[in-house]
């Protein structure tokens, strides 16, 4: 690639599937960038860390919320909500789940999120 790029997530580069949600990722210039889908009863705990253990979710996502609404918990107990509209930055050390009946979708700009999230 050159010094642009620009991918639609209509076509991703790669697709994660895991109980209750996906990512789909796309490869950029020099970048990357995930599309995350997670249904009603998705959790990290119990969702994704079957696939890449550990006590928590050592991601450092940033992002923006599209729809649904997601629960968060730090490891040092600091909770709080993310909803349609809210951009986000989540460091290291944390759990999270989707709250009420609706899906929860967000874009995720952080690149090395992107390209291991939900990877072994």
């Amino acid at each position: 690639m050159g010094d642009f790029a620009s991918k639609s997530f209509d076509k991703p580069d790669e697709t994660r599937s895991f109980e209750n949600g996906r990512v789909d990722v796309v490869h950029r210039a020099g970048s990357s960038a995930a599309q995350a889908t997670f249904e009603p009863g998705w959790r990290w705990s119990t969702s994704v860390k079957p696939i890449v253990g550990g006590d928590s979710c050592q991601s450092h996502h940033v992002g923006f919320a599209i729809a649904g609404a997601l629960h968060v918990v730090t490891d040092a107990g600091e909770e709080f909500d993310i909803g349609p509209g809210d951009a986000y930055e989540i460091r290291p050390g944390h759990d999270g789940w989707v709250v009420g009946d609706d899906t929860f979708e967000a874009l995720e700009v952080q690149t090395k999120t992107a390209q291991t999230f939900a990877k072994q």
